[in-house]
């Protein structure tokens, strides 16, 4: 199972935070993440943040990234979104 922990963060409080596990054995892990920001937005009544390359970088190294507010194409009323893999795929399942 892969799992994604979305949250919203403004002044160090958390307003709102969701898991979700985009379905989909034969997806890559890539399409899997961005199927769950999509999830994670939509949840949150959002648009799709900017992935910027400091989000892949970061990402890539510690399985998380923040979105701040200039990844958004819209006003946004929250310090970042912050996402992070809880669970991944096994090669066994």
């Amino acid at each position: 199972m892969f799992r994604i922990w979305g949250r919203l963060i403004k002044n160090n409080h958390l307003l709102k935070d969701v898991v979700v596990s985009p379905e989909g054995k034969d997806m890559s892990r890539t399409a899997k993440v961005y199927k769950s920001v999509e999830m994670i937005c939509e949840e949150f009544d959002l648009a799709v943040p900017i992935w910027h390359d400091n989000n892949n970088n970061e990402f890539i190294k510690h399985s998380m990234t923040r979105f701040y507010p200039v990844s958004f194409l819209e006003a946004v009323d929250f310090d970042y979104l912050e996402i992070k893999v809880i669970e991944e795929d096994h090669i066994w399942e």
